[in-house]
């Protein structure tokens, strides 16, 4: 039925407006008692054996929203009705900004993907914090909160305006996210590298810590698919000297070679982050390359290309504790997360392992112990 309403209504639109009139929808139904009831039965079932623990948190499942479709959390009720475990709201920056001019997003049909050159359009950190200050949750759900850097902000007064995000928001996180990433906001991937990204996690660290006293906010880093093997190793080397709780991978590629894209040469030219199908195997062997590396020292959270529930449990089994999705839920509709979590459910129980959490990086064991 949703595929039928997305090729009569939302493929003809433009995508940034499908996107905010799909949001206006969800959010609509998260305000009416009785109807959010209903579609939580349908779309949010429980499974008891998908339970998990990420950085001292319990989740209900492992699968939750990628950040960027709720970047002003504004719809944290609406998206755990539709059965995501956790809602990962941002990016969110220091300053308001609107963002890149439009038209910044663009749909690539045949690949199943996305390209999106927003440029962490949203309401400023102050706004968000007080938002979330006020909020009355109905559905119990874990809310990450992704910072990135205010694009008029100099690359050399970044860490500053990271600082100023946390202060305002890390009250309001059950864990937070550095995004130094996103393809779309000049200079930020500069900001990866060890010897600058040293400088700004420890300062963020601080100033979760200097600003919420009564307990340990988690802190994780959310890394690009484009970095060389190389720097993935001294990204995974860098957050276990520092102690970081978590590593993200994979944000948007700026790659178009090698994917075997089908859209329209046109299309697939358009500048920004591509996300979606094409991006799931290097996301995968990312992922895998840092739990190679880290072990179970640093939890892993994967996220790229995740469409169906055999990809989210092929990150599992990579070393992925917990899984997130955006692009395919676009395309899918509001049944992605059930179907993700009913496919995982009977992937566990077909499969040798007693918990979930023994799933987490079984490859990676294997191929250890056959080396």
């Amino acid at each position: 039925m949703y595929k039928i309403f997305f090729n009569l209504v939302f493929k003809r639109m433009d995508p940034e407006k499908a996107h905010y009139l799909a949001f206006r929808w969800i959010r609509l139904a998260a305000r009416v008692p009785v109807l959010r009831t209903f579609v939580a039965a349908v779309l949010a079932p429980r499974h008891e054996e998908l339970r998990t623990e990420a950085f001292g948190l319990r989740m209900h499942g492992p699968f939750g929203l990628a950040a960027g479709f709720d970047k002003n959390a504004v719809a944290i009720d609406g998206m755990s009705m539709l059965g995501f475990d956790h809602i990962e709201i941002g990016t969110v920056t220091g300053l308001p900004q609107p963002g890149n001019p439009k038209k910044r997003l663009f749909r690539l049909v045949p690949d199943r993907a996305l390209i999106n050159r927003m440029g962490f359009n949203n309401e400023g950190s102050e706004a968000v914090a007080a938002r979330l200050a006020a909020r009355n949750p109905v559905f119990r759900t874990t809310v990450g909160v992704n910072i990135g850097k205010t694009k008029v902000v100099p690359e050399a007064e970044a860490v500053g305006d990271y600082v100023l995000s946390t202060e305002r928001l890390a009250g309001h996180a059950d864990y937070l996210v550095v995004n130094v990433s996103s393809p779309n906001t000049p200079g930020l991937r500069n900001l990866q590298a060890t010897e600058s990204l040293r400088p700004l996690l420890t300062a963020v660290r601080e100033a979760a810590d200097r600003t919420v006293t009564e307990r340990r906010v988690p802190l994780l880093v959310k890394i690009a698919p484009d970095l060389a093997d190389e720097d993935v190793d001294a990204v995974a080397d860098l957050a276990v000297e520092l102690g970081l709780d978590g590593i993200i991978a994979t944000n948007t590629t700026i790659a178009r070679e090698g994917l075997g894209l089908k859209s329209d040469p046109a299309l697939v030219k358009e500048t920004g982050g591509l996300s979606g199908a094409p991006l799931k195997e290097r996301s995968l062997d990312v992922l895998r390359r840092l739990h190679a590396r880290v072990g179970d020292e640093i939890t892993l959270v994967g996220v790229g290309g995740i469409e169906t529930a055999e990809d989210a449990w092929r990150r599992i089994l990579a070393g992925a504790t917990l899984v997130q999705g955006y692009s395919a839920f676009i395309y899918e509709g509001p049944f992605y997360a059930r179907a993700i979590h009913r496919g995982l459910a009977a992937r566990l129980a077909a499969s040798p392992y007693a918990t979930l959490a023994e799933a987490v990086g079984a490859d990676t064991r294997k191929a250890g112990t056959s080396a």
